[in-house]
């Protein structure tokens, strides 16, 4: 009998970066790839491990000590060579941001820059997207638009950054 190639997405591309989006605000919005992959990754990189750990629940997954770890902006470089080694060994890595995608607002990008350089592979899982979504409830023209990321925070470099988008 052969494999149903949903169920065993992880295990079928052995060696391989998974970038999961996840859902943002409701976790019925996760895919079915998306679960999958998160279930069936040998290991399952998380932004905040607490809060992966909540969208695992509501998703009925269990996943074993040791295969759910964090990296977020203050740890992404330090993990990064170890990550390497497990993909080089052939182990299927997921990297899940808290609501989102990783790396669009997101850590990622030092991870998923040293896998590309290593000629490792990376495949994208899309799901919910908070642009997009905004964009098509704002009943604005859609055909083009700009993400232009989070606005700073405080009040003066908001302003900066609003009036620099402005010009």
């Amino acid at each position: 009998m052969t494999e149903d190639p949903v169920d065993s997405i992880a295990r079928l591309r052995p060696g391989t970066l998974f970038l999961v989006a996840t859902p943002i605000g409701n976790l019925g919005d996760l895919s079915p790839r998306g679960r999958d992959v998160l279930r069936d990754a040998d290991l399952l990189l998380a932004e905040d491990t607490r809060h992966t750990a909540q969208l695992l629940h509501a998703c009925g997954i269990q996943r074993t000590s040791g295969t759910l770890e964090s990296l977020h902006e203050h740890n992404e470089r330090e993990r990064a060579p170890r990550v390497l080694e497990r993909l080089r060994a052939g182990a299927t890595v997921a990297l899940a941001s808290d609501a989102g995608t990783p790396l669009v607002s997101d850590p990622g990008a030092s991870l998923v820059a040293a896998v590309v350089s290593a000629g490792i592979e990376v495949v994208a899982v899309p799901g919910p997207c908070a642009a997009v979504a905004a964009l098509t409830l704002a009943a604005l023209p859609a055909a083009r638009f700009a993400f232009e990321g989070f606005l700073p925070p405080r009040p003066t470099a908001r302003r900066r950054a609003l009036q620099a988008l402005a010009d």
